[in-house]
């Protein structure tokens, strides 16, 4: 197997932690979770047992590697967000900008401009997770572990090989 690039291993990883996140959200409905990837898999965040973390890890890992890279994109990933911020930022700035104009004046051009980007962010938000920000290609990728992690806060960490 070529070694993997840092970038890769990252995208790799965020990809099985929203394939991961997608599974258990639909086997446990409303019950809160997040999750942060990293160079050796991801952390999980939320009350959920060992057992159910671990089946739905192994068979995100399996389903992507079946070819199913929509699993790879989730709604709620933080690219959106960022995306969504930086657009909407962007957009307003350009709109409010002009020396000639009072800030009254300026406002309206900037909720607008805002607005616009906010609709452009949810499927820019999506084409950056497809393309930047994960990578459903894991093939030859296994979950190496996965261990109920001790503290305040209720969370397992998934460790990737």
């Amino acid at each position: 197997m070529p070694k993997r690039s840092f970038g890769q291993i990252l995208r790799q990883n965020h990809a099985v932690e929203h394939a991961t996140v997608t599974i258990l959200s639909q086997r446990l409905p409303g019950v809160p979770m997040m999750a942060r990837s990293d160079l050796s898999g991801f952390t999980l965040f939320g009350e959920v047992d060992t057992a159910t973390v671990e089946d739905a890890a192994n068979e995100a890992m399996t389903r992507l590697q079946a070819g199913e890279a929509s699993l790879a994109v989730h709604p709620n990933c933080g690219t959106n967000l960022v995306t969504s911020a930086v657009l909407s930022g962007a957009f307003a700035m350009l709109a409010a900008s002009g020396r000639n104009r009072s800030w009254a004046d300026r406002l309206p051009s900037a909720v607008l401009a805002t607005t616009l980007a906010l609709i452009v962010a949810m499927p820019a938000g999506r084409w950056m997770q497809q393309n930047v920000t994960t990578s459903p290609q894991v093939d030859g990728l296994r979950v190496a572990g996965v261990t109920k992690l001790h503290g305040p806060v209720a969370r397992h960490r998934v460790s990737i090989a």
